[in-house]
């Protein structure tokens, strides 16, 4: 017995160890944690190392992953949320799974495949891996932008694809006629009573249980009912016949106007992630290098045949719903891939007779295949040029539609940093000309009544274009350094009056933007972080007094820092007057005197922010 559990032990310890080597060296190498994963389960499944031998084994328990990332996603998707979302889900998403299940059939019918069977192959082949994408926006920081929610719409359409399909399986299966009626009939009633009972429990009981036990204030059993009601959910799905992952999402879905939402997602959100990784895991076991060795030929024609075929459905699609060239492309990249809910769909057909053991097989290592080459398809698209006509135009004005403007404020760049620096120009009735050259940007700021104009701010004739010369300021809040640095060289070159305030993003980048001639810089997280620290020593009870005292001492070792990185004392005095809105002073022992700062307390700031001038890793501040 004790054997035993050391064995099972040591599978631990080698699943951990190949994800903890393989991740960070794949993400090292550029190429994302799911390649990385994947690669680890080839490694240590039954056709490299052999340290396990049956991967099917570890691929039902890492199902739980896609489960709980599920009822994630769920949690973030309020009821009001996805009936926005309705267009994109039931109008791309409809038409992607529609036209990518056609073109496939006929793919499959045309390789000599039975139209039943070529139906089931090539749908199975439409439903996108949910892990996979989403994973991969995940890192990508991808997942709440307007190209990203429409992403999610589709999969959302596609996960819920997956309840039809499988009843499709019960309808195509061969068995007899009176039986198959029957026996369809009950589970499509079964699916329903589970549906309904899992939105009533979700909707109306699960609040107040947690209501009842978060009054106990014990943070473990917190944990073991979110953990409860994520299972719960998708073992009622799977004991009627549907998706697990489905049944978790819509309890998501469900509690996601609950006060519990925040809470539920931190309890899960720590299994999720091990599990995920664990399924990437086992689904690169479960490739079978033997038929791989065996029927390349195939394996390989169907799997650049199936991807280039889906890819031209979604890019087709992509297109036709008014997304630009490459954005279309970076869809059909990303959504390229076979998925897992295939395996499932696959082993329906294959438990119904409709499915023969080899082309199961095929088709899953097809899967499989596809899954390892998502990561490498998108990174292919990074040597790409970007240009203008890539990007979706739909309702977007140049800057050349501006017309002749005077006496306002030129913002260029309306990110997170630029909507938040327009409210308190617009509250004061200052007429505001904004140009950004992120096309989604523009038509997100549209749907919140936003007019913004498209332009790069590093072209001189967009400048024109925009009244540069008639501004009465221009506000540099573009989030890239090189390029919020070009465009202040630019405007202080042609319009050296005009007064210029920039965005940085740390400390050398103020001192490239303070060299160019700013009027005035603002790193992005220098004053926030200040007023976070006063609010800080507050809370924790320290007289305001004090709390000034320590402000000015932070804000006197920033300057020294500024003026030991050598940007003289005339650029010292500006970037500590605008930069950091303090009285033009720099700390050199001629200015200082008259300040009431004795000599031994000059010398402790300069020699702290020597020892300050860097994070603990080398960069600077």
């Amino acid at each position: 017995m004790a054997a035993e559990h050391g064995s099972d032990l040591s599978s631990v310890v080698t699943v951990l160890a190949a994800g903890v080597v393989a991740v960070p060296l794949f993400r090292w190498l550029g190429l994302g944690s799911v390649l990385g994963y994947l690669a680890a389960g080839l490694v240590i499944g039954p056709f490299g190392l052999a340290v396990f031998s049956d991967p099917q084994a570890v691929l039902h328990v890492a199902e739980l992953g896609v489960v709980m990332f599920l009822f994630i996603i769920g949690l973030e998707m309020q009821p009001s949320r996805l009936w926005g979302m309705r267009g994109d889900i039931f109008g791309s998403g409809l038409t992607q799974v529609a036209v990518c299940g056609g073109l496939l059939t006929l793919l499959c019918w045309a390789v000599g495949l039975s139209w039943p069977v070529a139906f089931v192959a090539s749908m199975g082949f439409v439903l996108s891996s949910t892990a996979i994408v989403m994973q991969i926006l995940e890192e990508r920081g991808e997942t709440n932008g307007l190209a990203g929610q429409r992403i999610v719409s589709i999969l959302l359409l596609e996960d819920l694809a997956i309840v039809p399909l499988l009843a499709v399986v019960a309808l195509l299966a061969p068995v007899s006629v009176g039986e198959g009626r029957t026996s369809q009939w009950v589970t499509v009633g079964i699916a329903v009573a589970a549906i309904v009972g899992l939105v009533t429990i979700s909707r109306w009981l699960l609040t107040p249980v947690f209501s009842l036990l978060a009054k106990a204030h014990a943070r473990e059993v917190m944990t073991a009912a979110a953990l409860l009601v994520v299972l719960g959910a998708a073992v009622a799905m799977q004991a009627a016949g549907l998706s697990m992952a489905m049944g978790a999402f819509a309890a998501g879905v469900m509690l996601s106007e609950s006060t519990f939402r925040r809470q539920l997602e931190a309890d899960i959100e720590p299994f999720r992630g091990i599990l995920l990784g664990l399924f990437f895991i086992s689904v690169g076991m479960s490739l079978d290098i033997a038929l791989v060795g065996r029927d390349w030929p195939l394996i390989l024609a169907g799997v650049i045949a199936m991807m280039a075929v889906k890819s031209l459905g979604i890019f087709l699609v992509a297109r036709f719903t008014c997304s630009g060239t490459r954005g279309a492309l970076h869809r059909a990249a990303l959504m390229g891939q076979g998925g897992e809910f295939a395996f499932v769909l696959y082993a329906a057909a294959a438990a119904t007779g409709l499915f023969e053991a080899r082309l199961n097989a095929v088709l899953t290592a097809i899967i499989v295949l596809s899954m390892a080459l998502t990561p490498l398809a998108v990174l292919a698209l990074r040597f790409l040029p970007a240009g203008k006509s890539d990007q979706d135009m739909t309702g977007v004005e140049g800057a050349d539609q501006i017309g002749t403007v005077s006496g306002h404020v030129l913002m260029i760049g309306f990110g997170r940093f630029g909507q938040v620096a327009s409210q308190s120009l617009l509250a004061r009735g200052i007429d505001i000309t904004i140009i950004e050259s992120d096309t989604e940007m523009i038509q997100a700021a549209a749907g919140f009544g936003f007019k913004v104009y498209y332009g790069d701010g590093r072209r001189l004739d967009v400048l024109h274009a925009s009244g540069a010369e008639h501004a009465r300021a221009i506000l540099v809040c573009v989030d890239d350094r090189e390029s919020a640095t070009e465009i202040v060289e630019l405007v202080k070159g042609e319009f050296p009056l005009t007064p210029v305030l920039a965005r940085a993003y740390d400390r050398p980048h103020a001192l490239r933007l303070i060299r160019a001639g700013v009027d005035y810089q603002m790193r992005e997280t220098f004053e926030s972080a200040i007023v976070f620290g006063n609010a800080a020593l507050r809370q924790l009870g320290f007289e305001e007094d004090e709390v000034a005292e320590l402000e000015a001492d932070i804000r006197r070792r920033d300057r020294a820092r500024l003026e030991l990185e050598g940007i003289g004392d005339r650029q010292a005095s500006i970037a500590l007057m605008h930069g950091n809105q303090m009285t033009p002073t720099p700390l050199v022992r001629p200015k200082q005197e008259g300040q009431g700062l004795s000599e031994e307390t000059i010398a402790v700031i300069q020699e702290a922010a020597r020892r300050e001038a860097l994070h603990a890793d080398g960069r600077p501040i």
